[in-house]
């Protein structure tokens, strides 16, 4: 009995699985629906808030003055930058 049984299942898995999966799929989504917030608080796009940033960061204002330093030199030991200087 449970060969022919197995056998049904075998052949027919996917008219069994597939409508269990759909239910499933409902009730899921269903779920979701009641027990989420539909409201999403609006807020300003990036560009919109980078512009704004920019708009009001003072050091921009600023112009410093470019100095070079040697790039061979910058994680020198303190022994070696005497023997140099």
């Amino acid at each position: 009995m449970w060969p022919v049984v197995y056998a049904f299942l075998r052949t027919n898995a996917r008219l069994i699985v597939f409508p269990a999966a759909v239910v499933i799929g409902v009730i899921g989504y269903n779920l979701e629906n009641l027990l989420s917030s539909k409201y999403t608080p609006y807020s300003q796009s990036i560009e919109q808030q980078r512009i704004d940033r920019l708009t009001q960061d003072e050091e921009l204002t600023k112009v410093k003055k470019a100095t070079y330093e040697n790039v061979l030199e910058k994680n020198l030991s303190e022994s070696l930058r005497k023997k140099n200087a």
